[in-house]
């Protein structure tokens, strides 16, 4: 009997101690804390070490860890050399999956415990920021900006970005942003993440396979095309006449629907009133029109389907990046400057488990439905004797 291709939903395949989602509630968990009390109370850098050490920081392990990832945001010069070889046109998740892969090449990798483990991780994630940045200005032909240690990881990539200091309330939206991001328990990107890791590969080639995973329209490339949708509406007024006729073509809405959450994604709430207010800020329509998209989708799935569909973290993501002036094509690589936080901590779950048996090398079982000869088998023939 043929075995559909579930995609492993539902299929448990380890413990993990770093977050936890329910669907039917909507909620999703760090290390045990809501995440809408991470986003209305901590930072990225705190959350980042809440997903790693299981538990939030006091003031000196914040300031200890801060000032490990300023410290690592510099990348070889001859990083950013290497990169100018590239096509400028080449697509920006390529380019980061190849330079956190040759992040291997510059730094000690080995680490056999634990402790060094946390090392590599505030590497990796201060890091990645400025290889999406440097990439940013080097395709541009602008002058490459060095990290200011002055300021948080959020308002430092934006910097690195744009060559200006972001303002507050700016730097506040993406910081939330990122911690929104930053973790969501076994998706796409940090299970490959973890079966890389279960090999005992090192942490750069697990994080590089991840960003590849991530890199995927059903995945992290989501955003991307929600705001090409946004786009090719244009006008609040065509959003109901647009919606319908994909629907009608039985297209899928990107941005809605979620394959674990059965209500509204939590990070979704948060990410569409920090859309409103940069819409209130920027005085642009993407708010207005997204926040219709919502409202037509849900209308018209309820009326032929008679589901309910709720939005996703990527429908409301994709205006706020677009606001904040970020090029589309770094929708899915921002993701990844967040994610890496959440990959980090799998890898080192996966490799030094306490709390359970140490974990196994990932190898599920595929049901065979292929060609069958009989019990000896297909003959072969010479070529000149096939037909």
């Amino acid at each position: 009997m043929e075995t559909k291709n579930i995609g492993l939903r539902g299929i448990e395949v380890a413990d993990t101690r770093i977050s936890n989602i329910d669907g039917k509630q909507g909620k999703l968990i760090y290390r045990g804390f809501d995440i809408l009390d991470l986003a209305r109370h901590s930072t990225y850098e705190e959350t980042a070490y809440l997903l790693l050490h299981d538990h939030l920081p006091d003031k000196a392990e914040l300031d200890e860890f801060s000032s490990k990832m300023v410290e690592a945001r510099f990348i070889p010069k001859q990083m950013q050399k290497n990169m100018g070889n590239w096509r400028k046109d080449a697509d920006p998740m390529d380019m980061l999956q190849a330079f956190v892969a040759a992040l291997a090449g510059y730094y000690d990798e080995e680490f056999s415990n634990k402790e060094s483990s946390y090392d590599r991780a505030a590497n990796l994630i201060a890091k990645v920021p400025t290889i999406v940045a440097s990439w940013h200005r080097i395709r541009n032909g602008r002058e490459l900006m060095d990290p200011d240690s002055s300021l948080g990881h959020a308002a430092n990539f934006l910097y690195m970005m744009s060559g200006e200091k972001p303002d507050r309330e700016l730097e506040a939206v993406f910081d939330v942003c990122l911690i929104l991001h930053a973790e969501h328990t076994f998706n796409a990107s940090t299970f490959t993440a973890r079966q890389v890791a279960s090999t005992r590969a090192h942490m750069y080639s697990a994080s590089s396979a991840a960003i590849g995973s991530l890199s995927g329209e059903l995945h992290g490339g989501a955003n991307y095309e929600v705001m090409k949708m946004l786009l090719d509406i244009g006008d609040v007024d065509r959003v109901e006449s647009w919606i319908e006729e994909r629907m009608d073509r039985n297209e899928r809405i990107m941005g809605m629907g979620h394959a674990v959450y059965r209500t509204y994604d939590p990070r979704a709430q948060v990410l569409k009133e920090l859309s409103r207010k940069l819409a209130a800020k920027t005085g642009q329509p993407w708010f207005d029109i997204t926040e219709r998209v919502e409202q037509a989708t849900i209308r018209e799935m309820k009326r032929r389907k008679g589901m309910d569909i709720y939005p996703n973290v990527d429908l409301y993501s994709a205006s706020i990046y677009y606001m904040l002036d970020i090029p589309m094509d770094l929708n899915t690589p921002i993701f990844a400057i967040s994610r890496v936080a959440g990959w980090a901590a799998h890898v080192i779950e996966e490799k030094f488990a306490e709390a359970a048996p140490k974990p196994a090398l990932y190898r599920p079982k595929a049901v065979y439905v292929g060609k069958d000869c009989g019990p000896q088998g297909c003959e072969y023939k010479p070529i000149d004797l096939r037909a």
